[in-house]
Parts: structure tokens; sequence; C-alpha cells
């Protein structure tokens, strides 16, 4: 992990300001496509990963470090908490035995008390003060029903991402970051030995995994201690390193994880190739192909005329963008054209 490596120790709440690590996103048809192009650069896709000090049993009121560091992560795009299923007696865990269950409804409770505090006190406000315009009071009151309804459900103990909201309701609630209402990954922490069989054979895991799938959420195991090591090592030795583990090089803990987070949060890939580099750009499903350019550079998206593409299959098949051109796989796609995953793109604009 690049500019974040994290502070470990044996010891509860380590971690007191929060660590931000960029990571590169693993993508072996990037390597293709600069051989391919002759790049003088390859430019992998980051993810940001932002990591803060646990949560105890009482950290609203107070307890351990209390929940104050939640505001680092409120305008994070998903979670991913981590959960201990490893035994080692030499490992201290803060409530003195391992139990994947009780610590991710412990985490749970803590952020459903933290945004039931967040909805309390909009909803103060929406109720002091009613704005003059009809129109603005219809929004408020909009507003009002829907807060209405996630304080209920985190009053039972749920999430507010399982509260059914429009779209219209969705863009009221946004400025509130609720923590609950954002896509969940669990991150089953486990001992090297359990990642050939990606935690298969591991109760804990299978107990996390099964909590995990009453409420829909994603399980990808992962070892902490595996990942410190492979931090340390060169492209060619953590191949090595892994191998040994009995896992493939792209089916690191890492890795896996970062996979997940596109699949939760509907991400794609695109990719620019040439001399100078070759890139992979992250977009938003569904995006155009002037709303892609855009995410080069604004000016982009504004002056788009055009967007060479090929599939990433038929690019590789070809062997270049000018071959492709000449085998007719090439297409100029206009401003309604949706990216597809793992398009090939040159865009040409007006300027």
């Amino acid at each position: 992990m690049e500019n974040g490596k994290a502070q470990a120790a044996n010891f509860p709440f380590c971690t007191i300001e929060p660590n931000v690590g960029i990571v590169p996103v693993p993508d072996p048809r990037l390597a293709v496509l600069s051989a391919a192009s002759a790049s003088k650069g390859t430019v992998p896709a980051t993810v940001e990963f932002v990591d803060i000090a646990g949560l105890v049993k009482g950290a609203a009121s107070g307890e351990g470090l209390g929940n104050k560091f939640l505001t680092h992560i409120r305008e994070c795009d998903a979670l991913v908490q981590v959960v201990r299923c490893f035994v080692d007696d030499d490992v201290i865990h803060v409530a003195g035995g391992v139990d994947p269950r009780y610590d991710m409804e412990v985490i749970n409770l803590e952020l459903a008390l933290a945004d039931a505090a967040q909805v309390e006190k909009r909803l103060e406000r929406l109720t002091k003060g009613r704005s003059k315009s009809k129109e603005e009071v219809a929004r408020e009151e909009e507003e009002a029903g829907a807060l209405r309804r996630v304080a209920a459900e985190l009053d039972g103990g749920g999430a507010a991402r399982r509260v059914a909201l429009s779209p219209e309701e969705q863009a009221l609630l946004a400025p509130l970051c609720l923590l609950t209402a954002k896509p969940l990954i669990y991150a089953a922490n486990v001992a090297e030995g359990d990642l050939a069989d990606a935690g298969a054979s591991n109760p804990h895991v299978a107990a996390l995994r099964a909590a995990a799938a009453q409420e829909g959420a994603a399980v990808v195991v992962v070892s902490a201690q595996v990942e410190a090591e492979l931090n340390e090592l060169s492209a060619a030795e953590r191949a090595d390193y892994l191998a040994e583990l009995g896992v493939g090089a792209e089916d690191g803990g890492l890795a896996r994880l970062v996979r997940e987070a596109y699949a939760q949060l509907g991400l794609r890939t695109y990719f620019t190739t040439g001399v100078q580099e070759t890139r992979a750009w992250t977009i938003r499903a569904g995006m155009t192909a002037p709303q892609a350019a855009g995410v080069i550079h604004s000016d982009f998206e504004k002056a788009f005329i055009r967007a060479e593409t090929v599939a990433y299959a038929d690019m590789v098949a070809a062997g270049s963008l000018a071959a492709a051109r000449e085998a007719g796989v090439l297409r100029s796609e206009g401003k309604e054209y949706v990216v597809a995953e793992g398009d090939v793109m040159l865009f040409r604009t007006s300027a």
C-alpha cells in the first residue's frame, strides 16, 4: 500500500490519527496493453483506503476512544469492516476472545447510533424553522419524512441502507453522509494458512459469512499479516510468496478486497494507451463516452467530438490500435455511447 503504512501493534487503539493508503488496482490487462503499445509508462487505477481507530461497545457514549473518528470516513464511498477470524493467544482481543458475530454487531450498533444522532439533529433543524416558499416547505417535508423512516430503522437496530428511498429522497439525505447507508464489506482477517482455501475450513469465517448473508453484505478473506509482509517485497517476490501460500498472484487478500469494492460501488475500468503511457481509468457503470473523457479532464467532456473505441479482447487480438483500425474493430462512438468494461479509448475533442 503506497503512501499509507498503517501502524500495527499488539495493544488496543494503536491507531489514533487516521491512516490513508493509496492502493494500485491489480489488473493484468494493463501490462498487456502497455507491451502492445511499447509504452514508456504504465499507470494503474488506484483506490484510497482510510483506516480509523477501532470501535468498542459503548463508543457512542465515550468508551475506548469514542466514535469521534467516524467523521474521517463519512465521505468515503463504502465501508470495510475488518473482523478478526484467527486465534492467537499472543495477540490481544479487546473483548477477551475471538467472536466475529459479536464484533460485527458491536461495530454496526455504534455506526447506527452515530447515524441516529445525525438524523435527530437534522430533524430538529427542520422542525425549528420552516422556509417561506411553498417549494422549500415541500422539500423539507419530504426530507423529514425520509429521515423519520431512517430513524425508525436505526432505532430497531437496522441500517439506513435497508430503507427504500426514492432518488429524490436519496439526494436530500446525501449531505448527511450516513455511515449505515454505505455499501458494507466484511474483511475476514485470517492467519496465512487460511488464505489458500479462502477461509473455507475456518469456523470463524463461516460464522462471519452466515451473519453477513443475513444482511446481504459481502465477505472477503484477507490476512493483515501477509499483506504487511507483501508490502516489503518486490513484485516478483510477492508472486513467489503468494505461490508458496497456495494463492495466485491476483488472488491475494488486497486484490480481492479491491475487486469487491469495485463490484459494490458499480465501478468500471477503461484504458488509454500509446507510446507515452498506458493508463487505467475508473468510471461509474453507465457513464457515457463524454463523461468518461471528463474523468481525464473536465475540458475533454465539454469539447468531446467522438471516441475511437475498441474492446480489450479485440485490441489484444489485433496487436495495436493501428492494427485494430485496419482490421475494422476500432469503432467511432458518439456522445450517447455507454462505455463498456475494458474498452480501450482514444478521445477526439474540439480543442
